[in-house]
């Protein structure tokens, strides 16, 4: 199979794809706690509306990067009734507890990255999240790694993408965009990025567009 000559770098979300695990669901604004924050819910022995409270806006805007990681974990302490570093041992045991590495794909990743391929990552994450999903010794092997927190937006805000391909030095058409959400993916392709809604890792590894690349 001819190795696809237009796509120069390839894009991968985090959550639901380089990690595999549960996440909440949205509903509206806010959204129905399963995996971490079910667990975080039940350690703190308190009701869904009573977690839904005190975290309310401030964890939308720690995902944006709008308020700082400090700030952020004053207002849930103070909120939850528990200390800070409580707190954070908590979330990251949650986080590392529902979430696994997806080793396979990293695999097929840095693989790519050695055919002459960039890798990227563009990923919706507050500061806990990205601590205990995204370590170093891993990311940093990418090219480009833009996580909402530290870039002061998020998906599917068309800037946040256009941003990352800036910084790749590509235009849309050059970059291959692999998420595991529908309207992430719907604002990828308005940007003329190809795109693959990302499932499992055997749907994804029989999709033409990624079997092109090898």
């Amino acid at each position: 199979m001819e190795k696809n000559k237009k796509i120069k770098a390839i894009i991968f979300d985090v959550g639901g794809v380089l990690s595999l695990g549960e996440s909440s669901v949205k509903v509206g604004k806010r959204f129905n706690p399963s995996g971490v924050h079910e667990q975080v819910i039940k350690a703190l022995k308190i009701s869904v509306d009573q977690y839904l409270d005190a975290i309310d806006k401030t964890y939308s805007l720690a995902i944006e990067g709008k308020i700082s990681r400090k700030k952020v974990l004053q207002i849930f302490s103070r909120n939850l009734k528990i200390s800070k570093k409580k707190l954070i041992r908590l979330y990251l045991n949650s986080y590392r507890s529902h979430f696994k590495q997806n080793r396979l794909l990293f695999k097929h990743a840095f693989e790519l990255k050695k055919k002459g391929y960039k890798i990227a990552v563009l990923s919706d994450q507050w500061y806990l999240s990205q601590e205990a999903l995204m370590p170093k010794n891993v990311y940093n092997k990418f090219n480009i790694c833009l996580i909402s927190c530290e870039q002061g937006m998020r998906k599917p805000n068309p800037d946040f993408y256009k941003l990352l391909l800036k910084k790749l030095k590509i235009k849309s058409s050059e970059g291959l965009f692999i998420d595991n959400q529908i309207w992430n993916i719907k604002s990828a392709k308005k940007l003329g990025l190809n795109t693959i809604l990302f499932s499992t890792n055997d749907n994804l590894f029989k999709n033409e567009q990624w079997r092109n690349l090898f």
